[in-house]
């Protein structure tokens, strides 16, 4: 085990009354779930996102914190939040990295997986 890891997994959920497809606007909510499985507290202090829509049109995110918040997970402990983007296309992806700091000054990127923004039935 590292001393300095988070795990993060991501549910997503399509917003039906946020969208509005006739004028390419298809709306997401994420909920993302960071836990501490390192050995040592850390800071979540900033985050970066790509965004792509099924055209390939990127958009960058990036920003102090997440929804307002910069959590200190000791180890073991967890944070979760919901946040959402908007793509043109119904369908999509995420992926992005966190950027921590350790109780000791040691500063390290948390992954976050790529993950797929999709319009229910549009996959079989």
């Amino acid at each position: 085990m590292s001393e300095y890891a988070f795990s993060v997994t991501v549910r997503t959920q399509y917003l039906s009354d946020q969208s509005d497809p006739e004028r390419g606007r298809y709306a997401f909510a994420y909920t993302i779930h960071i836990q501490n499985t390192g050995e040592v507290a850390a800071q979540l202090i900033s985050r970066h996102w790509v965004i792509t829509d099924s055209d390939n049109a990127s958009q960058e995110v990036s920003g102090l914190g997440v929804v307002g918040h910069q959590p200190l997970l000791k180890p073991g402990e967890h944070f979760e939040y919901t946040s959402w983007a908007t793509i043109s296309t119904p369908v999509g992806s995420m992926k992005g990295e966190y950027f921590c700091v350790a109780e000791d000054g040691h500063r390290f990127e948390v992954p976050i997986p790529e993950f797929a923004l999709v319009l229910p039935r549009m996959l079989h």
